[in-house]
């Protein structure tokens, strides 16, 4: 049975880590990078006598993203504790939400693919809740034993979870990329995979075309790249693939990703809700969601993504591609904005070419991100109204930008002056260089009244060297086809 004859069923668990200052249910710091247990309280390991207090910008922060995803807020949510032994949750509990999520619903449009394959596709979301983290063991330097580090305990989390809609490793990057850029768009969480603010969870299953029930899930833990959300599906599908036609049965199970060998391997049998014995939680009260409470969230919202693209388009008259490729981080949009405040709206084209492209490209050769650009957003924009007023070529913005980039000068207008880069418009004297160019070429002049289109760039090519890349690009074509007869 060929690939082609399974469908791939999958559904991702995010756990985003809020960016509040203070853990869910205590005081004590979420700051990263603290020696281990330094950042502990005593009520993140549950000491007798201790209640937990729910952090209210968590809350917000939870009602900021289901505003974003067009989800139900629920008015009304519950804390449950869901119960399971391990060594680096102290309190044999992690206090969660289980029947009653705050946030229930909504949906993410992705893009999926380039160019002329690419397609979009809306993803339904189930619910995110909130819940706390639990801590970390850590089985390095141990001298054959597993340290337990308790600074993330308590840590605040909303867990994502998404209907299982997605039907390929593609499509599943694109969704937690997307996923990914509204939770740093609207400010809840800092994105950081390296650090584990953002970590994925995929619920993989396979079933033959035209199938309706689904087939038996694994759920692949704690992936912390896209490149391993990628590598780790692919693997995982082939697997369950191959077991099923060699006879065998796939069990629920959890498995964890391998990097090393690229292979998925089993951690547990997978266990369903009633085995962690949820209960709502005795110590914390109902959470109550107002519609006032959500007005004044509502209020503090950035424009999101999707309103911000379709500005772009109406407004400034962008393609669907370049105003989506603008809006997939806040980071570019900032800049992008930015930029074209400080040329006109008249050059908001340009000014997307240059973003996405020179820029862009620089920036990724670098491994800097937007933020750090040694371009600024003015600079940026003094460069493109100089090309666009023809006081420079194309060309010779290419020269400024690098000049820019290095720092030699601190505006486009300052590095034209210094090195004399003005474009020659002056008609009389492109017309002499182009005298002397057809002058020197006489053979390419031939080739060209032969019908050859060839020569006639190449002798564009001559007279702009001539120039030292100087001369208007359109007026040496205007003339020098004039000249030519052509």
């Amino acid at each position: 049975m060929s690939r082609t004859d399974w469908e791939v069923v999958i559904g991702l668990e995010v756990h985003a880590q809020l960016n509040t200052a203070s853990k869910i249910f205590s005081g004590a710091s979420t700051a990263f990078g603290a020696e281990p247990n330094r950042q502990t309280s005593a009520v993140d390991i549950a000491l007798p006598g201790v209640l937990p207090v729910l952090n209210r910008g968590a809350v917000e922060r939870a009602i900021r993203f289901g505003l974003a995803i067009g989800a139900h807020v629920a008015p009304t949510s519950v804390f449950a504790r869901k119960n399971y032994f391990y060594p680096d949750l102290p309190k044999g509990y992690q206090i969660s939400q289980f029947e009653l999520p705050v946030v229930q619903g909504g949906e993410i449009t992705i893009r999926v693919g380039e160019g002329d394959k690419a397609y979009e596709k809306t993803v339904r979301l189930t619910r995110a809740h909130l819940e706390e983290d639990a801590g970390k063991s850590l089985h390095e330097d141990f001298h054959g034993m597993t340290g337990i580090d308790l600074n993330r305990a308590g840590t605040p989390l909303l867990e994502i979870v998404s209907e299982p809609d997605m039907r390929s490793s593609a499509e599943a990057v694109a969704y937690a990329r997307a996923l990914h850029a509204l939770v740093r768009w609207i400010d809840i969480c800092d994105g950081n995979m390296q650090e584990g603010s953002f970590r994925c969870d995929a619920n993989v299953s396979v079933r033959h075309k035209g199938a309706t029930e689904f087939g038996t899930r694994r759920e692949i833990k704690n992936l912390n790249s896209f490149r391993f959300l990628q590598q780790a599906i692919d693997y995982e599908v082939q697997w369950q693939i191959a077991t099923i036609e060699d006879g065998g049965r796939i069990q629920q199970a959890t498995v964890l990703f391998d990097p090393d060998s690229g292979e998925t391997r089993m951690m547990r049998s997978k266990e369903d809700a009633h085995d962690y014995r949820y209960f709502p939680d005795p110590d914390l009260l109902p959470l109550v969601i107002s519609d006032e409470w959500k007005a004044r969230v509502q209020a503090d919202m950035p424009e999101l993504p999707g309103a911000m693209k379709a500005r772009f388009m109406d407004e400034w008259g962008l393609s669907a591609y370049d105003a989506t490729t603008l809006t997939a981080s806040k980071e570019v949009a900032d800049f992008y904005q930015a930029t074209v405040s400080a040329a006109s709206a008249a050059l908001a084209k340009p000014c997307a070419n240059w973003v996405m492209g020179d820029l862009a490209a620089r920036l990724n050769k670098a491994e800097l991100d937007i933020s750090a650009s040694p371009v600024s957003p003015a600079q940026l924009a003094g460069l493109v109204a100089r090309i666009a007023d023809n006081t420079i070529s194309n060309a010779i913005g290419k020269k400024v930008f690098d000049a820019l980039w290095n720092g030699e000068c601190t505006t486009a207008d300052e590095i034209i002056d210094r090195q004399g880069l003005k474009q020659v418009t002056d008609i009389g004297a492109i017309e002499a260089i182009i005298d002397e160019v057809l002058a020197a070429n006489p053979k390419s002049v031939e080739e060209f009244r032969a019908g050859k289109e060839k020569a006639f760039n190449a002798l564009v090519g001559q007279a702009m060297k001539a120039s030292k890349g100087k001369a208007n690009p359109s007026q040496v074509n205007e003339l020098l086809r004039k000249k030519l007869g052509g």
